[in-house]
C-alpha cells in the first residue's frame, strides 16, 4: 500500500447521497475548496424515492437544480393515499394541507434514487466540488487539541489518502462506520426497530388521477406496505414487519413476500398481473432492518454528522430525504458561517444539532401518533405500536431526553408521563381528523390540518420552501429557541436575531 502526498481543502464531505451532495454544493457555493468522497460509483442503487415538497421546491431550489428535476420525467407526488386507521376506507393526504404550499410547489416526486442522486452529484461538480469516487474513508484526523483536521481515505487501488480540512462532515448513511469518531452512540428505538423487505414489480395497477402519483401505504396485522410508483409500469412495493419476521424473511425472502402481498387484499390487488423486476439495479430482495435510530452525538469541533449517518426514522411518511437535506442546509449554515467569520462555531454548530433534533422529534411524534391510531388488537405487529397505551417509559423518557432543552412551546415536556398524555390526546385527534376527511369526503384537507401533529410536520419544511423561493421578501425570520440563531435572507448563512 502506497501512501500519497496529503491534499488540504476546507471541507471534506463522506458520502456523494443527498446530504452530502446537498451540502458540498451549498459551501462550494461560497468559495469554498470541498472533497466529496464517496465509497461507490454512481449511478448506484439506494431506496428512500419518495421526497417531500420542502426538498423540491425549497433545498433543490438553492441547490439549482430545480428545472433539471423537472425535466428529468419523474412522477408528481401530490400526497399519500393511506389505507391506515380504523376505517377500511382508503384516504388522501394532500400536500395543499399546509396554506404555506398550496398552488403550484405542492407536489414532490417519486424518484428513481440512482437518477435523482446523480443530478445532485453533478450539480455539486458544475459548482467547484471535487469528487472523489470508488473510495473509502477509514479515519479521522486530530491534532494535540483532538480538533478533526482531515481525513484518511483508501482509494480503490489500495492507496491511502491523507486530507487537511477545516470540517469533516460525514454523510455516509446508515451503513458508515465514521460516525463513531463524532463521539457518543447510536440509540436504537425499540418502539419503531422493524424489518423491510422489498423489491420492485412491472405492470402493477395505479391509483385513480390526481392521485396516481401517490405514495400508497397500507397497513395490514403483520405490519405496513408501501408502493411506490416510480413510472407509469414501475413501482417500489415493499413491506415493514416486526423484528420476528426476520428468521422467515431470510429463510426465503421471495416466498416470505409473496406471503405478506397476500396478507393485504389491498396490495394484492394492485399487483394483480405484475412481474417482479428480477434483473439489474432493481432485480433483488433486499432487506433493510433495525432503522430507526438517533446519535447521542451530531457534532465535535471539526467534525459535523448529517443525513442517515446522525439519525433515521421509521419511512410510513417519507422523510428520510427531507431529513437528510435539511440537515445539510443546517450544516452549511455553520459551515459557511464559520469559515466567513460571521458567527463562533459553538453557537453555530449548537444550532445546526438543536434544529435538526427537533425536526427528527417533530417526525417522530407525528409517527407515533400515525402508529397508534391504528386499531388492530389481534395484531402482534399493531400491539407492540401502542406505546402510549402500553406505558413503554423507556421509549417515552429517550424521547423527553431529544427534546429536552430546546424551549419552543410546542415540544416542551417534563418526563415520560407528561408524553404519554400528550401523545394520546395528539393521537385521537390526528384519528379524529382522518375520520372527519374519510365520512365528508374532504377534498380540501381542512380537517388534517386542524390535526397538531400534522401541523408540525409540514411547518418547518414550508418555511425552508418560502425563504428558497422568496430570499430577503420572505421577511425577517424568528429563533426557534431562546437566545437562538436565525437564517440569513438567502438561507445560506446563520445570523444574530435582529433586536
Amino acid at each position: 500500500m502506497d501512501t500519497v502526498q496529503q491534499d488540504d481543502f476546507d471541507v471534506v464531505v463522506v458520502g456523494a447521497g443527498p446530504a452530502g451532495s446537498t451540502l458540498a454544493t451549498l459551501v462550494a457555493k461560497q468559495g469554498h475548496r470541498v472533497l466529496l468522497v464517496e465509497k461507490e460509483t454512481f449511478p448506484r442503487y439506494q431506496i428512500g424515492e419518495s421526497l417531500l415538497p420542502s426538498t423540491v421546491h425549497g433545498i433543490c431550489r438553492l441547490l439549482g437544480v430545480t428545472d433539471e428535476l423537472a425535466e428529468a420525467g419523474f412522477p408528481k407526488k401530490r400526497g399519500g393515499t393511506f389505507r391506515w386507521g380504523t376505517n377500511d376506507v382508503p384516504w388522501n393526504f394532500a400536500f395543499s394541507v399546509s396554506p404555506k404550499i398550496t398552488g403550484q410547489t405542492s407536489f414532490a416526486y417519486q424518484v428513481e434514487r440512482s437518477r435523482f442522486d446523480k443530478i445532485l452529484l453533478d450539480n455539486a461538480v458544475r459548482n467547484g466540488v471535487e469528487v472523489r469516487q470508488s473510495c473509502t474513508v477509514t479515519a479521522v484526523v486530530e491534532d494535540d487539541e483532538r480538533r478533526v483536521t482531515g481525513a484518511v481515505y483508501s482509494d480503490a487501488g489500495g492507496n491511502q489518502h491523507r486530507v487537511a480540512a477545516r470540517y469533516v462532515v460525514d454523510a455516509s448513511g446508515n451503513t458508515g462506520r465514521l460516525h463513531g469518531f463524532a463521539g457518543g452512540r447510536r440509540e436504537y428505538s425499540e418502539f419503531f426497530r422493524s424489518v423491510a423487505l422489498f423489491g420492485y414489480f412491472e405492470g402493477g395497477k395505479r391509483l385513480p388521477a390526481p392521485y396516481s402519483g401517490n405514495i400508497l401505504s397500507a397497513a395490514f396485522g403483520s405490519g405496513w406496505f408501501w408502493y411506490i410508483p416510480l413510472s407509469d409500469t414501475l413501482t417500489s412495493v415493499g413491506a415493514v414487519v416486526r423484528r420476528e419476521e426476520a428468521a422467515r424473511i431470510q429463510g426465503d425472502p421471495e416466498v416470505a413476500l409473496r406471503g405478506l402481498i397476500d396478507e393485504c387484499p389491498l396490495i394484492r390487488d394492485y399487483l394483480a398481473g405484475a412481474t417482479r423486476v428480477t434483473e439489474g439495479q432493481y432485480g433483488k430482495l433486499r432487506v433493510r432492518k433495525d432503522y430507526s435510530y438517533l446519535n447521542t452525538v451530531f457534532w465535535r469541533p471539526g467534525m459535523a454528522l448529517i443525513g442517515d449517518a446522525a439519525c433515521f426514522v421509521d419511512p410510513v411518511f417519507s422523510s428520510g430525504v427531507h431529513l437528510a437535506t435539511y440537515s445539510a442546509l443546517l450544516a452549511s449554515r455553520s459551515i459557511n458561517s464559520v469559515l466567513a467569520g460571521k458567527v463562533d462555531e459553538k453557537s453555530a454548530f449548537d444550532e445546526f444539532e438543536a434544529r435538526y433534533r427537533r425536526e427528527y422529534s417533530v417526525f417522530y411524534e407525528f409517527l407515533v401518533s400515525f402508529y397508534d391510531m391504528h386499531v388492530d388488537e389481534n395484531s402482534y405487529f399493531w400491539s407492540a405500536k401502542k406505546v402510549i397505551n402500553t406505558g413503554a417509559r423507556t421509549e417515552l423518557e429517550s424521547f423527553v431526553e431529544l427534546v429536552a432543552g430546546m424551549s419552543t412551546t410546542d415540544l416542551e415536556l417534563t418526563g415520560a408521563d407528561s408524553a404519554t398524555v400528550r401523545f394520546q390526546q395528539r393521537s385521537r385527534e390526528f384519528a379524529t381528523a382522518v375520520d372527519t376527511l374519510v365520512s365528508q369526503n374532504e377534498a380540501s384537507m381542512t380537517p388534517l390540518f386542524k390535526s397538531s401533529v400534522v401541523r408540525q410536520a409540514m411547518q418547518e419544511g414550508a418555511s425552508v420552501q418560502t425563504r428558497a423561493q422568496l430570499g430577503e421578501h420572505a421577511g425577517d425570520e424568528t429563533p426557534l429557541f431562546k437566545g437562538g440563531l436565525v437564517a440569513s435572507a438567502d438561507g445560506l448563512f446563520w445570523e444574530t436575531a435582529a433586536g
